[in-house]
């Protein structure tokens, strides 16, 4: 009974399992159950199924979204041109504020945003938003990508990147760990995301149990009876439900018979926490996606002194960034396909929210004797006035 300990002499067998077979431990039991991490899946737990992750995305997309550009090169900004023309009105379904909130929203959901050309070669004649979530990248052996591919259920379309300019546009946040997609905001903030939700479906099961009950009958016995009897529990309970519960019994005094005694319960200190907890989420959530929690509306923050000084820095760290990024990355894909040099930025100087810093710098930079006209105009981000020009 013990021959399978022996040492067998016959030639072993051929392997075919992996190599790494014996590295792989057995999952154990106990583990924290978060909650899917793929794009599909953070849109919906983390977008559209939690408050602070929605008002989060939404405000930075809209505020980024109605940043007013501007097109310049480096002689002169432009007033008209075909590419004005065209961000101002994209496609026949957006204008210039509907696309870039789709676009800023992709990038902040999934870490990736992809913007289509569509026309003849030259200034495209629509530019579309494609979902990230139906996107893969195709790499080549050297690892570059050689294409892109849309999925739509069971279809699927290519775009190959050959000799000519990209159809595709890649917008892509910074991801240590990935070659081709970026990480996302949302990603960062899942473990909070799941936090808060938890917090939240905690809360709506309490309120569905008619929240904590305010005090419990104990029944003490009487006349030598160690348990109520069938028709008395039945006639106690029909009496709570008629007389003591809904919003027309509220405060009504209840009269208790023999043998009954009413004892009070309160919350826990351990259930006064849980709502420190939610709130202590909802803040890593907002701090995940630059957005000060004061302007969220989240309580115990003090990072600033004011609204207007936390409105400031949200503009400043977070949305001039982004927009920087996203439109030096499509102005870049623009000139290629028109074939000139040309740069779609911001107009700092049209943003409400830094009015006053922009004063304070005009100023400073007018008020310097010791700078030329050209060099001021290079500090405030203008173009170079051509020789005769008056601006």
């Amino acid at each position: 009974m013990f021959d399978f300990l022996r040492r067998k002499t016959e030639a072993a067998p051929e392997h075919k399992a992996s190599a790494t077979g014996g590295l792989m431990a057995l999952a154990g039991s106990g583990r924290v159950a978060w909650s899917p991490r793929d794009t599909v899946s953070l849109t919906k737990t983390g977008f559209a199924g939690n408050p602070v992750g929605f008002r989060a995305v939404k405000l930075i997309a809209e505020a980024a979204a109605a940043v007013p550009l501007v097109l310049q090169d480096a002689q002169q900004r432009y007033d008209s041109h075909p590419m004005l023309s065209l961000v101002r009105r994209p496609n026949p379904a957006q204008g210039r504020a509907e696309l870039f909130e789709a676009l800023y929203g992709q990038l902040l959901l999934s870490g990736d945003a992809y913007l289509e050309a569509v026309g003849d070669p030259g200034v495209p004649l629509e530019l579309h938003v494609l979902r990230s979530d139906r996107m893969s990248l195709v790499p080549g052996a050297d690892g570059w990508p050689v294409a892109y591919e849309y999925r739509v259920g069971g279809r699927k379309h290519r775009f190959d990147l050959g000799a000519g300019v990209s159809p595709i546009c890649h917008v892509k946040a910074f991801h240590p760990q990935d070659d081709h997609y970026g990480l996302s905001p949302m990603q960062a903030a899942a473990q909070a995301l799941d936090v808060h939700n938890s917090a939240s479906r905690w809360s709506k099961a309490l309120l569905d149990n008619a929240a904590r009950p305010s005090g419990a009958l104990v029944w003490r016995g009487v006349d030598g009876q160690s348990a109520m009897s069938a028709d008395q529990y039945q006639r106690l309970q029909d009496e709570m439900e008629s007389y003591h519960q809904g919003a027309r019994n509220a405060g009504r005094p209840m009269l208790l018979e023999g043998g009954l005694d009413w004892k009070p319960m309160g919350f826990s200190p351990s259930d006064m926490e849980f709502q420190k907890t939610k709130e202590a989420a909802a803040r890593e959530i907002a701090v995940a996606f630059g957005v000060p929690p004061m302007i969220l509306g989240i309580p115990g923050d003090a990072t600033y002194a004011n609204y207007a000084e936390a409105h400031r820095a949200f503009y400043r760290l977070t949305v001039l960034p982004l927009v920087s990024k996203v439109t030096a990355t499509v102005s870049d894909w623009l000139s290629d396909h028109a074939g000139e040099a040309i740069e779609l930025k911001a107009d700092l100087d049209q943003v409400p929210a830094l009015a006053a810093e922009r004063e304070s710098q005009w100023k400073r930079i007018s008020e310097a004797s010791f700078l030329t006209e050209a060099e001021k105009r290079a500090l405030l981000g203008l173009p170079a006035l051509e020789v005769g020009g008056n601006g």
